[in-house]
């Protein structure tokens, strides 16, 4: 009996060891928690494991709900990489020495504006919240700024993202600083007299709705307009840019980002994946893929968009 024992468990090592083994051998894999839905990462991610054969496991989920995930989980987390839907989640990642700080040479291309004093992040691409306005509705003709969403003629004609979306929050905070706490409050005060208590989840259900003329204005983030545009382009919407000329704040600029998680044991290997995202292939495909704006210096934006440098941006 004790040599029956002693032989199985000699012969379930020697396995164990054979399956290390061969899982040595072969690519390795990477873990990525992802704010940013797999639809505008996967195809990103999915270039970089054909190149690098370096496998990837995609948690997706809210970027604020991944960051109270990575702080529990502390040293146990079995993160390797955080991409996030706003710059706001990464930077607060940052003060709570949760990510590694990335190769300054990796992350020179980019502005300083699109990356963290201290290097612990990376902006991947850009979008702003613009509006988009039904070519018929008399709202065309006095909707120009954000502020002007709070005006009682778009009573039960307006359509914004729920607060859950980090989107939402972001643009809040923009208008904020740009003007004050006050004006704030009584923009959203308005805001929430005109949805009639309905809010939505997704940006497309919004651009939908207006092409359809349920709604007559609606914000969003900038792609959804041109891909919607793309696909309908007979629809009777329009892709407006909002608070430009003198008197203007800016339109609000957020980034998706990336950062390497301070407990990743594939350090060399995420290294890797943040720098063909932050490369010119990399930045092209976030260009092409989901018409967003590439922060790379040189890599030039999807034709259909509104030219960078054309607009005025919120400087915050």
């Amino acid at each position: 009996m004790k040599y029956f024992v002693f032989t199985s468990i000699l012969l379930m090592t020697l396995v164990q060891g054979l399956t290390l083994s061969t899982s040595t051998a072969a690519a390795e894999t990477l873990v990525v928690y992802s704010g940013r839905s797999d639809a505008l990462i996967q195809p990103v991610l999915n270039a970089f494991t054909q190149q690098s054969g370096i496998q990837i496991i995609l948690l997706t989920g809210n970027s604020r709900s991944l960051l109270g995930k990575l702080e529990r989980e502390g040293a146990r987390s079995g993160a390797d990489v955080f991409i996030s839907n706003d710059a706001g989640t990464l930077q607060k990642c940052s003060d709570l020495n949760l990510l590694a700080e990335l190769p300054a040479k990796m992350i020179a291309p980019l502005g300083k504006n699109f990356r963290s004093p201290n290097n612990t992040w990376a902006g991947l691409s850009a979008r702003g919240q613009v509006l988009v306005i039904n070519n018929n509705s008399p709202a065309k003709q006095y909707v120009k700024s954000v502020f002007d969403l709070a005006d009682p003629r778009l009573k039960g004609h307006l359509g914004i993202a729920s607060v859950n979306n980090e989107n939402t929050i972001a643009s809040v905070t923009v208008y904020m600083l740009a003007t004050d706490q006050d004006k704030t409050e009584e923009w959203l005060t308005g805001v929430k007299e005109n949805l009639n208590g309905q809010v939505f989840e997704k940006y497309s259900q919004i651009v939908e709705a207006v092409a359809n003329g349920k709604l007559d204005v609606g914000l969003v983030n900038h792609y959804y307009i041109t891909r919607y545009l793309i696909s309908h382009p007979e629809a009777p919407i329009s892709l407006v840019i909002p608070d430009q000329g003198d008197k203007g704040i800016g339109v609000a600029w957020n980034v998706s980002g990336i950062a390497i998680s301070r407990y990743s044991k594939h350090r060399a290997d995420a290294e890797r994946l943040v720098d063909f995202l932050l490369s010119d292939t990399g930045q092209r495909l976030f260009a092409e893929a989901n018409r967003e704006y590439p922060l790379r210096n040189g890599v030039a934006a999807d034709t259909h968009l509104p030219a960078p440098g054309s607009f005025k941006v919120a400087d915050v």
